[in-house]
């Protein structure tokens, strides 16, 4: 019996996403083996969309997380109230924890918050109020948001001086993706605007450098390291203009294993937490292994050669080239072929053809908008299904 493999197929009816919670749980045990700890570790969780993975990870002590919308900042508030983070359970919790993890929790705890969360996106009208909500559906919450401009940073002022409440930025640097950010010779004056404003506090920076994906590793932490060499040329401009402790959040999964040999920074790798083909190919030296799989089934013959499973645009991601949707473990060469809303054509030898009613068990190539596909994912552990989690912030909105 493969890995990916059920029992009980016949529960499920397809497309329909699959998570192995004692994969998830390994790869959480690698980000803390690479980072040195839960201490650095911010990880965004646009990827999995889910508020038990979000507990999975308070559980094993990481304090920080990231991600890009409302809905996922609220779904990791939801986490954080349901984990019962108030503070005598925590104290509890850090006790029976080996001591380098209870030490961790109780410099946390010392520090203030008892998680931060950064939203990393920046905030116009509606959303700045509904930021403004966030902070006040939970308190146990150290919000803070990305800027790069000045008429975001005005925006937050106006909003958070009304709210009586003061709205934590990181400045979002770009460090050669040019998607969003500000260029770091640029971004003291941007420092030094929020610093003359009463009700925004720069609280770090934040460098994104998605687009350095090679699969050589000395290659990609060259460019990595060379991306983020204005970026503390910067830092350090800016603590001789008075700024102090300012985190510096840098990356994602790609530059994870480059980023974590730097001891001064936080890392926010994502896609590590279920994985998927694409990085699988592209970065050898990590060490994840899948934890999702879309299950589907065989529906049709359509010709010699071919056969069609109902794994269409809506079931996986479709924004790659046919050929790097879903890569199927349990079908030797094939090829998928066509795609359309409800269907998925593969070809494969004549003579070859899977029975209709097989099930296929697909990796896609890239998981993160295949998750935001589903409502809900089936948890598998020992084969079986034993559990449903939904994937509440796929939503635009939640409650807030």
């Amino acid at each position: 019996m493969q890995w990916y493999e059920l029992l009980d197929p016949e529960r499920i009816d397809t497309p329909a996403l699959l998570v192995f919670r004692e994969r998830i749980a390994y790869n959480i045990e690698q980000m803390l083996h690479i980072a040195g700890g839960p201490a650095r570790l911010v990880p965004h969780v646009k990827t999995h969309k889910m508020q038990e993975v979000v507990e999975l990870q308070l559980d094993r002590g990481i304090r920080r997380f990231k991600c890009a919308t409302i809905a996922e900042a609220e779904m990791i508030g939801m986490g954080v109230m349901h984990f019962g983070m108030g503070r005598e359970k925590t104290v509890a919790m850090a006790a029976s924890m080996e001591p380098i993890l209870a030490s961790v929790i109780a410099a946390e705890m010392d520090a203030g918050p008892l998680v931060r969360v950064l939203v990393a996106y920046q905030l116009n009208l509606p959303k700045v109020d509904r930021f403004i909500k966030l902070i006040k559906a939970y308190p146990e919450v150290e919000w803070s948001s990305l800027v790069d401009n000045v008429e975001c940073v005005n925006l937050l002022q106006a909003h958070a001086q009304k709210a009586g409440l003061t709205a934590k930025v990181y400045i979002d640097i770009d460090c050669g993706m040019h998607r969003t950010g500000i260029v770091p010779d640029k971004a003291e004056q941007l420092a030094l605007h929020i610093k003359g404003l009463s009700n925004v506090h720069l609280t770090g920076l934040h460098a994104y450098d998605g687009h350095i994906r090679d699969s050589d590793f000395d290659v990609r932490k060259a460019k990595v390291e060379a991306g983020m060499t204005p970026v503390r040329h910067l830092a350090n401009r800016l603590m001789g203009q008075g700024f102090s402790d300012l985190a510096l959040i840098a990356g994602g999964t790609p530059s994870f294993t480059v980023h974590a040999l730097n001891p001064d920074l936080f890392c926010s790798p994502g896609t590590c937490v279920l994985w998927d083909e694409g990085y699988g190919r592209q970065l050898p030296e990590q060490p994840f292994l899948p934890a999702a799989v879309l299950m589907t089934r065989v529906i049709s013959h359509p010709g010699p050669g071919l056969f069609t499973t109902d794994l269409g645009h809506k079931s996986v991601s479709a924004e790659n080239p046919i050929d790097k949707r879903i890569f199927f473990q349990n079908l030797k060469d094939h090829q998928v072929i066509s795609q359309s809303e409800e269907h998925l054509v593969v070809q494969v030898s004549p003579g070859t053809e899977p029975p209709v009613g097989t099930i296929l068990y697909g990796v896609p190539y890239h998981i993160c908008p295949s998750v935001a596909l589903y409502d809900e994912a089936q948890v598998i552990e020992g084969g079986h299904v034993t559990g449903v989690w939904p994937v509440v912030a796929r939503r635009r909105r939640i409650n807030l």
